[in-house]
């Protein structure tokens, strides 16, 4: 491999770092040169400041700042980086006697940045603060940011125990922001006159909202956002300002025609949503289902996570029916993975056949979670009735308990009816988390004997390859009878 002039010293791990006026590292652990071997050529220290520039962005502040002391040449490099990330816990360390604070070393950074004549704007501000964070400082930061009209990305992660930081005015007229990140002790109030016309990746992590509507007002502000995660707190009174917690819910109104990626954790179950997103292509829901649902037509969505929560202020057949309505416009869907819960909660609808729907183009089902009283096989053979050209199936479960009240009476009563999946599409068929139950050598049992176009019957059982339990496991397998004669059985 071909040396280059420019190498690194052995770093001690987080080194503590202070700087001087000229915004040298004065670190004991940090980056220093090497001398070069004469007519070696410094191929790193040739290449174009915006080159070299781009390389640091990716390494940690204090890194950065430590390769000040490299040569000259590399002096001033660290303060023309348009990132600038502040994280707590690797700006706070306290090594070899340098007691300098977060806010002391973030001031000295902020302070050396704009000492040049002309300061590199940011492109992208991060500040991570989950320790007795100063929302007035962090204020300060963006509020400082905001104006050289550069900034494309903003992620706060910040948590305090005095009041939240509302999020500064400016931030929600940023015509240059593609990517915001919120997350935590942050008050949202977005004015309606909102614009947000780059923004492509929004992230709001248990932020507070001033009202019903501020969370609508800014996803309405967002004409090009492709993708979006939303978690609430799970207690409803953290989700809305105190004011208007008494109100009504909050909504969540997402009226985004540009939208691919959605992903909602609202385990408070309180609020209306209103989903209408023709361009969507995945889709994850987990929490509560509210009854202030209303899903428009997915056309185009590919892949769905469905992990609905039980709910105990509902009939069992009542909340039934609303997660099949809730799964009704996702009926285009190609691959779903279900949280095996909501499966049986499916079972609980009083009429299976007129009001559930079909899904004709799924190919791929995976059902998951942790199984804790029995196991629903009557709720999988509901599923694989409604999708008539599934080619995979997949089981992820984990026993919580070792033994389950037995559901082979259900198996015993479906067997003579064969979903058309297992007649003619189902190939492939994998089990994770086998644990030997007469339950779940039942359902395989059913598999075997009903896929006549199977391929493979995988097993990832938790003994080893040579274990007591897998070979027990695999001379049960072999005395089941198979419609497919090309069905190769595997155990993992």
């Amino acid at each position: 491999m071909r040396e280059f002039g420019l190498k690194r010293k052995k770093i001690e791990g987080g080194g503590g770092m202070s700087m001087d006026a000229k915004g040298e590292s004065c670190s004991s652990s940090s980056l220093s040169s090497v001398p070069v071997r004469q007519n070696e050529e410094d191929i790193i220290s040739s290449l174009p400041d915006s080159i070299l520039c781009h390389i640091l962005s990716f390494l940690p502040v204090r890194d950065s700042v430590a390769t000040s002391v490299l040569s000259n040449r590399w002096k001033p490099l660290w303060i023309l980086v348009p990132v600038l990330d502040l994280d707590h816990y690797n700006l706070s360390k306290k090594r070899r006697g340098q007691t300098f604070s977060f806010v002391d070393t973030v001031v000295r950074i902020w302070t050396l940045r704009n000492a040049i004549s002309i300061p590199t704007p940011l492109r992208k501000l991060r500040i991570s603060w989950c320790d007795d964070c100063l929302p007035l400082f962090v204020d300060s930061l963006v509020r400082a940011t905001i104006p050289k009209g550069a900034l494309q990305q903003l992620d706060l992660n910040i948590y305090s125990s005095k009041q939240p930081l509302e999020l500064p005015r400016s931030v929600f007229f940023c015509k240059t922001l593609v990517v915001l990140k919120l997350k935590g002790t942050l008050l949202l109030n977005p004015p309606s006159a909102s614009t947000f016309p780059t923004l492509e990746i929004l992230l709001l992590d248990s932020v507070r909202y001033a009202n019903c509507d501020s969370l609508s007002t800014l996803l309405a502000s967002s004409p090009v956002l492709q993708e979006f995660t939303l978690k609430l707190s799970p207690f409803r009174m953290d989700n809305l300002d105190k004011n208007a917690a008494a109100a009504g819910k909050l909504n969540i109104i997402v009226l985004v025609p540009t939208l691919k990626f959605l992903l909602l954790h609202v385990e408070c179950g309180s609020y209306k949503l209103h989903l209408n997103t023709p361009a969507l292509k995945y889709f994850h829901f987990k929490g509560v289902l509210d009854e202030d649902v209303v899903l428009e037509k997915l056309p185009n969505l590919v892949k769905s996570v469905l992990e609905v929560e039980t709910r105990y202020d509902t009939s069992d057949d009542d909340y039934a029916m609303r997660i099949w309505d809730f799964m009704g416009p996702l009926n285009n869907v190609i691959s779903m993975e279900l949280y095996i819960n909501t499966a049986e909660s499916l079972c609980h609808a009083s009429n299976h056949d007129d009001d559930v729907p079909m899904f004709h183009n799924l190919s791929s089902l995976k059902i998951y979670g942790e199984l804790w009283f029995k196991y629903a096989w009557h709720a999988v053979r509901l599923l694989l009735f409604r999708a008539p050209k599934l080619q995979t199936l997949t089981f992820e479960l984990v026993d919580m308990y070792g033994s389950r009240c037995s559901d082979l009476d259900n198996c015993s009563k479906y067997s003579q009816e064969v979903p058309q999946c297992l007649s003619s599409n189902l190939t492939t068929c994998h089990y994770k988390g086998f644990s030997e139950h007469e339950d779940e050598m039942e359902l395989v049992r059913q598999i075997l004997k009903d896929a006549k176009v199977l391929r493979t019957m995988k097993i990832t059982a938790e003994g080893g390859p040579d274990s007591e339990m897998n070979r027990r496991i695999h001379k049960e397998l072999m005395k089941f009878p198979k419609s497919s004669q090309i069905c190769q059985i595997a155990l993992e």
